[in-house]
């Protein structure tokens, strides 16, 4: 798919019940049968007591036409008793297909949060339900006599593979508590649950284009009055086992417009529930969803936080001394760098940065810091360890698991405690008393962390070192600059207003103006 081929969508936030954003919000859940579905929540801490309470809520609505439009409703204005019956029966319309990436974390916060305002029992059940991660297998090609594997990527990859569009995550970790909320954070969310709408048009797309799912399977008996419905025995027994009351409020559900008020009748009591009014699916995604279709449901063990039961290992002796507190070790930096001249080194910091902080490696190269990347994606601790020694470096990670492996000195990793790239590099520049200047920024290639040639290249130089490599823009031939190109990938690089920008912004955050 052409990114530069997708259309624009609206997008609304939603902080009262009284405003026109949740007016059209009640009215656009009438009108379609896809949404996306996605939550935010300020990061917290492992081994929280609690969970997290939910911030914002994207809905992405599919438009008849084609065109979408998203909804961010601000948990933290709007009323959630307000909220909360309306939300249910969207969540369990069987008109409306709902779409999520791995939403089941999403919805136990999400229940958790509105039972916390009193809104019990919370949500307990989304159906019919569809994760992307499912669609994207169903998009991988087909196999003849192998059974394709079941991918688990990210969301970025997905969207990457499937929408060719990049899909930045570096807004997950912000704190979705501040208000109000920043352009960039409200335009992330709703890029969010937009793009799940996107990933399922193109399998939609996929599917119509095969031919894989064969018209006239609607529902059956669909079309038949009840006597026809009841002359089937397995039809009729399952209607006579259903209540009166029930079957009393399905018929006045179908005759309310909108958002109004059923009458039902539950053990002798009668009490009220509000019902979106959906447009039935057709036929297609019907079909989709009984083939492909799925739901969530929540148990009640997963209403609670869950807590480690494991024995806790008894501590080993090494060289006749008892080890205690091994992971204790790492929450401070220990010891001395093994790039000190102390103890053989050049003096010059080198860090290893492992796939949990690859954003981080970039920010340090980009303030003249040697930070590399392991040698392969998806490395083994084994092979972490043997480029550690090799290369007289520290490792920089946040797996925990990381730091049970004795074959470490504690000189030799460090446990990352920030979540946002900005916030991890000052961390590690006071951590390591790193002596930042501005004349060692964007001296490193940030592509693969080699260093610049030392002397700069003309236009006409550059020219011929980019051919057949890297295009150069024409229109930075008469702008007199100088280019300056890396002595390991052969990246070249020039001082251009994003260039410019960059200095900018690490001036700022490392306070070198100051």
């Amino acid at each position: 798919m052409d990114p530069h081929n997708q259309k624009p969508f609206e997008v609304h936030l939603v902080t009262s019940t009284d405003s026109p954003e949740f007016t059209l919000l009640s009215r656009t859940l009438t009108q379609t049968s896809i949404i996306g579905l996605d939550a935010e929540w300020k990061p917290v801490r492992t081994h929280q007591t609690s969970f997290p309470a939910v911030s914002l809520l994207q809905i992405a609505c599919q438009l008849s036409g084609g065109d979408s439009v998203v909804f961010l409703l601000d948990l933290l204005s709007l009323p959630l008793s307000s909220l909360w019956e309306p939300l249910r029966e969207m969540l369990v319309s069987p008109d409306i297909l709902k779409l999520g990436f791995r939403f089941k974390q999403d919805l136990v916060y999400l229940s958790s949060t509105f039972c916390s305002h009193g809104c019990e029992p919370g949500f307990d059940k989304v159906e019919p339900y569809l994760d992307i991660t499912s669609v994207y297998n169903q998009l991988q090609p087909k196999k003849q006599g192998r059974i394709a594997s079941k991918q688990t990527k990210s969301l970025s990859t997905i969207c990457g593979e499937v929408l060719a569009i990049s899909l930045s995550k570096e807004l997950q970790c912000s704190d979705w508590s501040c208000r109000p909320l920043t352009e960039e954070q409200i335009m992330y969310a709703a890029m969010d649950a937009h793009c799940l709408l996107e990933i399922f048009k193109a399998f939609r797309e996929k599917v119509a284009k095969e031919g894989e799912l064969a018209t006239g399977l609607s529902y059956p008996g669909a079309n038949l009055g009840l006597k026809e419905l009841f002359k089937k025995d397995d039809t009729c027994d399952k209607v006579l086992r259903t209540q009166f009351c029930d079957a009393l409020a399905i018929v006045q559900a179908t005759t309310c417009s909108d958002v109004t008020q059923v009458i039902t009748s539950v053990g002798g009591r009668t009490q009220k529930s509000s019902c979106w009014i959906t447009m039935p699916m057709d036929e297609f995604l019907l079909n989709i969803v009984k083939k492909h279709g799925d739901r969530i449901l929540l148990k009640e063990s997963d209403r609670k936080p869950k807590t480690s039961k494991k024995k806790r290992k008894k501590p080993l002796p090494i060289n006749g001394n008892l080890k205690e507190n091994h992971l204790d070790k790492f929450d401070e930096w220990q010891g001395i760098s093994p790039w000190d001249p102390s103890v053989g080194g050049d003096g010059y910091p080198r860090f290893l940065c492992d796939v949990m902080v690859e954003g981080l490696a970039k920010h340090l190269r980009c303030v003249g810091i040697d930070a590399a990347i392991p040698y392969s994606k998806k490395p083994e601790p084994r092979e972490l360890i043997m480029q550690v020694q090799k290369e007289n470096r520290v490792l920089l990670t946040r797996d925990a698991k990381l730091l049970r492996h004795d074959y470490l000195a504690n000189n030799q990793i460090y446990k990352v405690k920030s979540l946002l790239k900005n916030e991890q590099l000052l961390e590690i520049i006071e951590t390591f008393q790193l002596k930042i200047s501005e004349d060692k920024l964007m001296s490193r290639c940030t592509k693969c962390n080699g260093m610049f040639i030392q002397k700069p290249l003309t236009t006409e130089e550059a020219v011929e070192a980019a051919k057949g490599f890297q295009k150069i823009p024409n229109c930075l031939f008469n702008k007199n600059l100088e280019f300056w190109k890396c002595m390991d990938c052969h990246q070249l690089y020039w001082e251009g207003t994003q260039y410019h920008n960059a200095v900018q912004k690490f001036v700022d955050i490392c306070k070198l103006s100051d």
